[in-house]
């Protein structure tokens, strides 16, 4: 089941500046950074009262991100959705006509499984569902 929402994406071309950004001009302290190889994207974490800012670069300029970025330029990304059980809910929105990028969820960042639904099937918004390993979630 869907539990919250987990966190807003937001696409940067420069990573440090925008980190500089949230950091030191609005004040939110970074929670960390983390490379995250099955989807070709650096992400770095802002904490804001239940939920995340994460913000998401290309690695090595390859990817969907970068792809992303060419086409549509900076700004929102795609919102994540937590969900306690991330298959059974592919299944149930699956059965509703949702169509997925991918067939099963993959690695994502801070030992999550992720999966990401097209957005053609959500009026235009990437939407992603992450579940957090059973001893964590995030802070």
């Amino acid at each position: 089941m869907i539990t919250g929402l987990d966190h807003v994406a937001i696409a940067v071309t420069d990573l440090e500046e925008a980190i500089a950004r949230f950091a030191e001009d609005f004040g939110i302290p970074l929670s960390g950074r983390e490379d995250v190889p099955t989807e070709q994207t650096s992400t770095a974490f802002f904490p804001l009262s239940g939920t995340r800012i994460e913000l998401i670069h290309p690695m090595d300029g390859q990817g969907p991100v970068a792809a992303s970025l060419a086409k549509r330029g900076p700004g929102m990304h795609h919102l994540c959705f937590s969900t306690d059980d991330i298959v059974a809910d592919m299944a149930r929105l699956q059965a509703k006509g949702y169509r997925f990028l991918s067939e099963a969820p993959k690695p994502g960042a801070h030992g999550t499984q992720v999966v990401f639904i097209h957005p053609k099937s959500t009026g235009g918004v990437l939407i992603e569902l992450a579940q957090h390993p059973v001893d964590g979630g995030h802070s």
